[in-house]
């Protein structure tokens, strides 16, 4: 092995050697296992979100495979219909056309070319980051299978009445030109206005005012509304105002959707433009004046000097008009929650247009009760009240987009506007027994996106078609996703699932929280926070760095702030960590919690972890190289690590069976770290450097180091794979263990080694050790020193135990002897730590110049107690305090902190340095 771990070296080389193999594929003839892939759009990249999504998803199904499982994790991508066509229609705008000037089908055909050549840019990412993905068995949502998948669902819902066409009213995005669910519109407050207008009686006796934050709807306003019980307006329901501008009448009417105490307790009414005016006005049976064309600009039902104007120019000169003929009452600065489109970012309307529905009621029934009896089970359960909260409200899902990329309705029309449904224009011929002679014209609209990734557990296994795939991997085990798509995806695919398969798509539903930066906030372009799953592997130094947050901002003005805090936090860029660290680090942080703070300060621990790991199997190596066979004697350190890796194992299982690989990964650590490295490899030394160790003791030994790292390389795998595997082809050969690769070794099982008297003896030996370390530490005592111990009120089992093992004692601890003090002897002068309810004495004497030692403390106390004095002196100024940047403040107070512990602690020297004149 070489000296020093060298992820750049091992990764991307592994990684090509496990794909040609095709050892992603299922394998053997165990229990089916499966996890699909949430589809990353084509248009996306790898961000946080997706590595720590897909660590997840690999660490479940490598562990699986390694179980005798036969694992498939299905991999694919999502045509992302709105996404990728603006991507698109960028391209062309840059080259001066645009998709209308190159039509439909030459659009569509562009959009696959920049498929083919641009756009799956997360396949190659994904890689990077070791997923096990069967990419033999790769799917995209507009291929001809999941093609075919889309239209059949679409017929068969159709001809069952579940899909239906009507005109209602829909979330209109007037940049992108198509209706948008409820679930892609991003509703936030904004300062705004509320403007109160007045509206003339018709009889001439008054007014009444309402009020509005869109003024400019009003030329669609329908009547007024008031609540049944106001008695202020008892009078005029019925009668009529006059709308300004508009001059028609409109009726006053009584209904309980208005709230009296809230403004004057009138209400103009939209049905045309807003979405509870919609329902009020279907009660009353109001006309709706539709007054906005496709680009949200005034159309032809308005009066003539407002056709065309832009929704917000409109808006302006309403108010004007509004002020000069009086009509104006008062104008308040009010908060406003404003509707935005996803993607475009554009104000969203509120559009009366023709579109497809589902008709979700009948198929949110059985979904709802699939949860409810546990055939479903959400991991954390919350997340099963916010499923249900969502479910039992459930809307029609508006399924039709006006866009051109994506899967085409398979709805035809005649001239008479009559809907046929069927595969192709000749099915629906054959279908309907419709001639030739009739003209048909197929729908321009396409499918929502989530249409056919709600088809998704099925249509990438084959369905339609009957084949062993769908028979073997559906439904599959577990769905790893965020709970942000709970409603857009999970829900769908359940209802999907249930009615074209019979059967659920997953049994279990793993919701993990979403990555913020490590002061918890919501990693953006805006927020310059952003991390690259990839520069964290590679490193990149800080001007690419600077370029990737800085370029493609829509907000030119915050360029230098987060250039400044890019510099501030990267001042040499990102060290390149190596993707087994990334990794661990999200496993690490894959808890219950809603919210998940990523911290460079984790990573690079982690890489410390991967350099801990490959020098530890280098000693292993170099001290095993004359291993052979025969017959072993082990020691109770190669005993105690045995049962504590084995006690480690069972701990690992009850992990990832709860989905707990945050627990998973410190056990690991904790093993790994701690019991293996720190303390295992250094009880093996006194064995294999001793001249009278026999060699059954020493292959006993070398048996047990060159086996347990075997199995930890194992259990490590599905966490850490390319170190893991790397390292495994240098061990396996010596551990008496064959195979082609790690992955597909049997990962390791509890075998109730307990082994208590060994476990006990050596806890004790650590404890006698540890002990021993203090008082070093305590009294500034050189760690190569060897000390003289003296046990005081030790126990038959103490004396036992220092004498079965001195040897490990005196080697490890450097210590040179142990005495017993007899029952009421007096101890010299001595340092103390206690061992249960035995004290551990280090006579003083010829071991440390107590006077000499009190002096240097004393010295370094007035020190501390100087930099104290002065850290409070900042502190107690104001000027400091009010003026000086927050961090620096905080940093000073730490400092501060710092000293005052720093003090406690040489007193407590001094005291035991006291103890011993």
């Amino acid at each position: 092995m070489d000296k020093s771990y060298q992820p750049q070296d091992i990764e991307q080389r592994v990684y090509a050697r496990w794909e040609e193999n095709g050892y992603f594929a299922p394998q053997g003839d165990g229990e089916p296992y499966c996890i699909m892939i949430p589809p990353p759009n084509v248009t996306g990249t790898l961000h946080m979100g997706h590595a720590f999504q897909d660590t997840i998803m690999d660490a479940l199904t490598r562990y699986k495979r390694m179980m005798g499982f036969r694992a498939l994790w299905q991999p694919g991508m999502d045509h992302a219909g709105i996404a990728t066509q603006m991507v698109v229609e960028r391209l062309l705008n840059l080259e001066g056309t645009s998709r209308r000037d190159l039509g439909r089908d030459k659009f569509v055909e562009r959009v696959w070319d920049w498929k083919e050549h641009s756009g799956g840019q997360i396949a190659q990412q994904l890689r990077r980051m070791g997923a096990s993905v069967d990419w033999s068995r790769d799917r995209f949502t507009m291929d001809e299978g999941l093609s075919e998948a889309v239209a059949k669902v679409f017929i068969e819902l159709y001809d069952e009445g579940l899909i239906y066409r009507g005109k209602r009213l829909v979330n209109w995005d007037p940049v992108l030109h198509t209706a948008l669910s409820d679930l892609e519109v991003l509703s936030e407050d904004e300062p705004g206005k509320l403007w109160h207008f007045r509206y003339p009686l018709a009889s001439g006796e008054g007014y009444v005012v309402v009020a509005t934050t869109r003024p400019e709807t009003m030329l669609g306003d329908s009547a007024v509304a008031v609540h049944p019980d106001d008695e202020r307006y008892a009078d005029l329901v019925g009668q009529e105002v006059v709308l300004p501008i508009v001059g028609r009448h409109i009726p006053i009417i009584a209904d309980d959707y208005v709230e009296a105490e809230f403004g004057t307790g009138c209400v103009k009414i939209t049905p045309a433009h807003d979405f509870n005016d919609y329902d009020l006005g279907k009660r009353h049976d109001l006309p709706m004046y539709n007054i906005l064309t496709d680009d949200a600009a005034l159309n032809d039902q308005v009066p003539e000097s407002y056709r065309g104007l832009d929704r917000f120019d409109a808006r302006e000169k309403i108010i004007a008009e509004f002020e000069s003929l009086e009509l104006l009452d008062k104008v308040e600065d009010y908060t406003v929650k404003i509707p935005r489109g996803d993607r475009s970012h554009a104000v969203v309307e509120p559009y009366l247009t023709d579109q497809w529905y589902v008709k979700i009621e009948p198929l949110a029934k059985p979904a709802i009760e699939a949860v409810e009896t546990g055939k479903i089970r959400f991991v954390p359960e919350n997340w099963a009240k916010t499923y249900f909260e969502w479910m039992y409200n459930i809307q029609d899902w508006c399924i039709s987009r006006q866009l051109w990329w994506g899967h085409r309705i398979p709805a035809w029309y005649d001239d008479d506007g009559n809907v046929y449904v069927g595969y192709s224009e000749d099915d629906v011929r054959d279908k309907y027994e419709i001639g030739a002679g009739l003209a048909l014209r197929q729908d321009d609209d396409v499918l929502d996106t989530w249409f056919s990734s709600a088809l998704w557990p099925f249509s990438t296994l084959g369905w339609p078609e009957k084949n062993q795939a769908l028979d073997e991997f559906y439904p599959g085990n577990v769905l790893v996703t965020g709970f942000d798509i709970i409603f857009f995806w999970v829900a769908r695919m359940i209802m999907m699932g249930i009615k074209f398969m019979g059967d659920v798509p997953f049994h279990e539903v793993y919701i993990h929280g979403l990555i913020r930066d490590q002061d918890g906030q919501k990693m953006s372009k805006s927020k310059g926070n952003i991390l690259d799953p990839l520069d964290l592997i590679d490193g990149v130094d800080l001007d690419s760095l600077l370029a990737k947050r800085t370029t493609g901002l829509m907000q030119d003005h915050l360029k230098p702030k987060i250039e400044k805090a890019t510099r501030r936090q990267f001042p040499d860029g990102i060290d390149a960590f190596g993707c087994d660290a990334l990794r661990y680090t999200f496993a690490s942080l894959a808890t219950t919690g809603r919210d998940i703070r990523f911290d460079l300060g984790r990573i690079e621990g982690y890489k410390n972890f991967c350099n801990k790991i490959w020098n530890a199997s280098r000693y292993v190596l170099m001290n095993t190289e004359d291993i052979s066979d025969g017959d072993a004697e082990y020691s109770a350190a190669d005993r105690w690590i045995r049962a504590r890796f084995d006690a480690t194992v069972g701990s690992i299982h009850e992990c990832f069976a709860t989905y707990r690989l945050d627990l998973a990964a410190k056990a690991i650590y904790e093993f790994t770290w701690h019991e293996f490295c720190d303390w295992y490899l250094e009880l093996s030394k006194p064995v294999l450097q001793s001249d009278t160790a026999s060699a059954e003791q020493k292959r006993g030994t070398q048996q047990t180091l060159i086996g347990v790292l075997e199995s930890l390389l194992r259990l490590i795998h599905p966490l850490m794979p390319f170190i893991s595997e790397e390292v495994w082809h240098q061990v396996a050969p010596r551990a008496g263990v064959s195979g082609e690769t790690i992955m597909t070794q049997a990962y390791p099982r509890k075998e109730g080694t307990a082994d208590n008297d060994a476990v006990g003896d050596i806890e004790w030996v650590k404890s006698f050790i540890l002990g021993i370390r203090q008082i070093r530490g305590e009294m500034d005592i050189n760690p190569g020193k060897s000390l003289p111990v003296i046990l005081q009120y030790s126990s038959e089992q103490d004396r036992k135990r220092a004498h079965d093992h001195a040897g490990l004692i005196q080697h490890v601890g450097r210590v040179a002897t142990i005495d017993v003090l007899d029952a009421g002897e007096e101890p010299p002068a001595s340092a103390t730590a206690l061992l249960g309810e035995m004290r551990l004495l280090v006579p003083m004497k010829g071991v440390i110049d107590v006077d000499a030692e009190q002096a240097r403390l004393e010295k370094q106390k007035k020190k501390v107690e100087t930099d104290l004095a002065r850290a409070n002196g900042k502190l107690g100024n104001e000027d400091f305090v009010n003026n000086a940047p927050p961090d620096v403040v905080t940093q000073e107070r730490q400092r501060a902190a710092e000293f005052e512990k720093t003090i406690v602690q040489l007193d407590e020297q001094l005291e035991k340095l006291a103890e011993l004149t």
